[in-house]
């Protein structure tokens, strides 16, 4: 940073990674082998940069700070495997990534901005056919949420949303001080091995995610009652909202965060039903 004379930008929420120990667990996690092809994220100051470009064939870069590119550029100039794009990944056509960049599926590595983590996890999770394994680095609170169970204050729609496409691990936790400038909170590695197909089958996935939404859309309520008050569909009335429950074995007086995926598989497709009829 004073070689080059660069700060951290707040408005890019760039912390900039400077204790090796999570860096190794990073690469641990992404399995690499010398045939992969690899997306890095928010590449920063190019710590984890160059050690993608020794570990794998391909490494294309995504930093959306137009500062650090010429910097990136001089970091990793000993390599030939590796590409730079300037640009907003939240905005980039994966399709078009994949044909102009790789020559097929990719992994990602990457130390997100925190700000814009989820955004990005669920583009990750809509390409997963493109995408066979992720190792992210995310606020720590984020991890505890994609690696929650049923059941615990941790778990919501975004532990939902992923693990119905992928298995999650934690790797490990890092403190605040393994950045410059330190976060305001601890961090923790995630690896996340992408599904091609769902870990319950849905005849609707965007009904499957309204009834998840609706039921998370008041906590503290029975999932009976969140569902009456939030599911905005026509035909989804009460009595059809209890028939399905009857159905399905779940206690009407249970709280939406207590259900499992495959509780809200089932009951999705029985609601589905009810409210066609």
């Amino acid at each position: 940073m004073k070689k080059y004379n660069v700060r951290a930008d707040k408005r890019l929420g760039q912390h900039f990674l400077v204790d090796t120990r999570p860096l190794m667990a990073m690469l641990e996690a992404a399995k690499l082998s010398p045939q992969d092809e690899v997306l890095e994220i928010g590449p920063g100051l190019g710590v984890l940069t160059t050690e993608l470009c020794s570990r794998a064939s391909r490494v294309v870069a995504v930093e959306k700070d137009r500062q650090l590119i010429p910097i990136l550029e001089d970091l990793t100039r000993d390599f030939k495997n590796i590409c730079i794009l300037e640009a907003d990944v939240l905005k980039l056509d994966m399709e078009k990534l994949r044909k102009d960049h790789f020559n097929g599926g990719f992994k990602v590595v990457a130390n997100l901005p925190y700000y814009i983590t989820s955004p990005i996890i669920m583009k990750i999770i809509e390409n997963r056919h493109l995408i066979p394994l992720a190792v992210l680095m995310v606020q720590k609170e984020v991890a505890q949420r994609l690696t929650a169970e049923p059941g615990t204050k941790d778990y919501g729609i975004l532990s939902i949303a992923v693990n119905m496409y992928a298995d999650v691990n934690m790797v490990c936790t890092i403190g605040k001080e393994a950045f410059l400038p330190p976060p305001k909170v601890e961090s923790a590695v995630v690896q996340i091995m992408l599904r091609q197909k769902p870990r319950e089958e849905v005849d609707d996935e965007a009904f499957f995610f309204k009834v998840v939404e609706a039921a998370f859309g008041e906590r503290r309520k029975t999932v009976r009652n969140s569902l009456s008050r939030r599911l905005k569909i026509q035909g989804s009335d009460s009595e059809a909202i209890d028939q399905a429950l009857k159905e399905t074995g779940i206690d009407p007086m249970r709280r939406g965060e207590t259900l499992s995926i495959k509780e809200y598989a089932e009951l999705s497709k029985v609601l589905k039903c009810k409210i066609s009829e």
